[in-house]
């Protein structure tokens, strides 16, 4: 991955994260608000592949555990995890397909709910999972997919004229030399 490749990814992770926590705080119902980081984190994972899921979801953890975590690097593990585990479906990728990101998307958000689950609630003894589960985790992942559906399209066209432009460029470079 190259420097501008770097750049555009930090600031689609950084401008999902200022969505996530402004326009989608107002915007939601019950205290439940879509997780625009899983949606990047996933969808870079199977686009680009485990590196590149695992770097996304380090950055994009560690955004939130600066802004709203005691601990450092409890959620950038998390979405670590979840970027990797979404790049092992990067040969199963295809651009006009719209199922498989959608259910990577539910698939990861919803692992990512029941981490949360086991490590914040479990663990201190708060044994109320199918609350937790119908009032939380199912309507967040519902939100989240609602969002990747416009979201995901947008993220796939900026990726794919960046990698045509990346392409183009270098395909001038070779006809010259």
């Amino acid at each position: 991955m190259n420097v501008k490749n770097n750049i555009l990814i930090g600031v689609m992770i950084v401008v999902c994260f200022i969505l996530q926590c402004t326009v989608f705080s107002s915007l939601s119902f019950g205290g439940i608000r879509p997780n625009l980081l899983i949606i990047v984190t996933s969808v870079f994972g199977f686009m680009r592949g485990k590196k590149c899921g695992l770097l996304v979801g380090f950055f994009s953890g560690l955004l939130c555990d600066i802004f709203f975590n005691d601990v450092l690097c409890f959620y950038a593990l998390i979405y670590m995890y979840i970027g990797f585990i979404n790049g092992f479906f990067n040969r199963l990728f295809y651009r006009e397909d719209i199922k498989l990101p959608l259910a990577l998307i539910t698939g990861s958000d919803l692992l990512f709910g029941l981490i949360n689950y086991v490590l914040l609630f479990l663990l201190r003894s708060r044994f109320n999972f199918p609350f937790y589960m119908i009032h939380t985790i199912i309507p967040e992942v519902v939100y989240t997919v609602l969002v990747a559906m416009p979201l995901y399209p947008i993220i796939l066209f900026i990726n794919h004229n960046f990698d045509a432009n990346k392409k183009r460029s270098a395909g001038k470079f070779v006809q010259k030399y």
